[in-house]
């Protein structure tokens, strides 16, 4: 272990359940990551305490949240030693693709995620946090988020391909409350749609499932179903790329991965897979040799009833895109109404949580930090209310919005329904 890493003690690590270290750790991510999306690339030495000045986020190089913040009173931070310039990030385009990133959650869940994979070594937690950026930036994933399914096929040959044979889905939640995602591995021939079409379609899963974690619960269950496979089916160029999604794109966000029935063909491939993973994400995967041992990890009323022991008569089916879904696209005085009250709120998270990093010490405000912790967490309440509100405006209806059941609520919930 590096020097200035630090284990994440059980039980701790996450939103409102941070030791005394990990708080100050977490604050001083908040202050490099602010720091810098203020347009400052060299060595952190002062914060700015205010919201940016009106109409400087409507800059057109920096997405929604365009230009610096405005020249406030300053409060000491810590020297940032991450070198943005050798990482290559716009860092017009930081707070764009932070606030992106965060969606509805808590914002501290997202820095804690690259916090915990790195061992709460500041300096490499927000080096990863910035190449992650880079890559979201880089790649379009708002893409995915923005565009219909049919619209994805169009540009992405094979992407609705994916859907429409049930290759991978999303349903119920297994014994921790994480959402299970199945993963029928027999299905998969590399050359039926273009490699691109399926790393978007990942993307697509991952960022779809993000809405069906609930908290407290932060990560998901993978079923890889080996099922009738053979080398036919292998792709290692998609295992790499899911691997690298793990480790460097989304951490923190696996539970577990079940290796379900691996025929004796796979042993070979293993060996050669299991030397591409991070032990993190190795300690994270265990292998089932038949139905049963999935109801050691999804109750038995979640479980489809085509594995043995399964109560729930669930059969995959993929509902097409609806006519109209998103009109609401349309409705631009709307979506700028609600996109300005969700980033009235942010401007205040922001700023609060630059009190928050001076808590303790010597403190303009003259607040207590419970004080400013209340109020960040009040705010960060807020932000999911008026994210979740914005959503249907700026992010395509898909799969789990549809039919008679539909699993994403409108307030950000998720309900399964099982048919026991």
């Amino acid at each position: 272990m590096a020097k200035g890493d630090i284990q994440t003690a059980p039980g701790t690590g996450l939103v409102g359940k941070l030791t005394p270290d990990q708080k100050v750790l977490l604050k001083q991510m908040w202050a490099e990551l602010l720091h810098i999306a203020d347009g400052n690339t060299g060595a952190l030495e002062t914060v700015p305490t205010a919201a940016p000045a009106a109409g400087a986020d409507k800059a057109k190089k920096g997405g929604w949240f365009g230009g610096k913040g405005a020249e406030t009173t300053a409060v000491a931070a810590p020297a940032t030693k991450v070198n943005v310039a050798e990482i290559g990030i716009d860092v017009k385009q930081l707070r764009t693709a932070l606030w992106n990133n965060i969606l509805g959650d808590h914002p501290d869940s997202l820095l804690l995620r690259f916090l915990r994979a790195r061992k709460w070594n500041v300096t490499n937690g927000l080096t990863m946090i910035l190449k992650a950026f880079k890559w979201r930036l880089e790649d379009d994933i708002e893409e995915v988020k923005s565009k219909s399914e049919d619209e994805l096929d169009a540009k992405y040959r094979g992407f609705r391909l994916q859907m429409e044979m049930g290759k991978s889905f999303v349903h119920g939640t297994d014994k921790l409350g994480r959402p299970v995602v199945y993963i029928n591995v027999r299905m998969h021939k590399p050359s039926e749609q273009d490699p691109k079409a399926l790393e978007k379609f990942t993307i697509y899963v991952m960022e779809t499932g993000r809405l069906m974690i609930q908290p407290p619960v932060e990560t998901a269950c993978l079923i890889f179903d080996m099922t009738g496979f053979s080398l036919a089916n292998m792709d290692y160029n998609f295992v790499k790329f899911l691997v690298q999604c793990f480790e460097a794109y989304y951490p923190e966000s696996l539970g577990v991965l079940v290796i379900h029935k691996a025929p004796f063909v796979f042993w070979g491939v293993w060996k050669i897979i299991e030397g591409w993973l991070d032990p993190v994400v190795a300690s994270k995967i265990r292998f089932t040799r038949n139905d049963k041992e999935l109801t050691d990890v999804i109750d038995a009323n979640h479980l489809p009833n085509k594995y043995d022991g399964g109560k729930d008569k669930y059969t995959y089916k993929y509902t097409p895109v609806v006519s109209g879904e998103n009109d609401r696209f349309k409705d631009v005085e709307t979506k700028n109404r609600l996109l300005d009250e969700w980033k009235g709120i942010l401007w205040k998270f922001e700023a609060v949580t630059k009190e928050w990093i001076q808590a303790g010490g010597k403190n303009a405000s003259g607040r207590s930090e419970a004080e400013i912790e209340a109020e960040r967490s009040s705010l960060a309440k807020e932000l999911r209310v008026a994210y979740f509100k914005l959503d249907p405006y700026i992010r395509a209806r898909n799969l789990y919005h549809r039919g008679e059941h539909p699993v994403l609520q409108a307030d950000g919930t998720s309900i399964w329904t099982y048919n026991n």
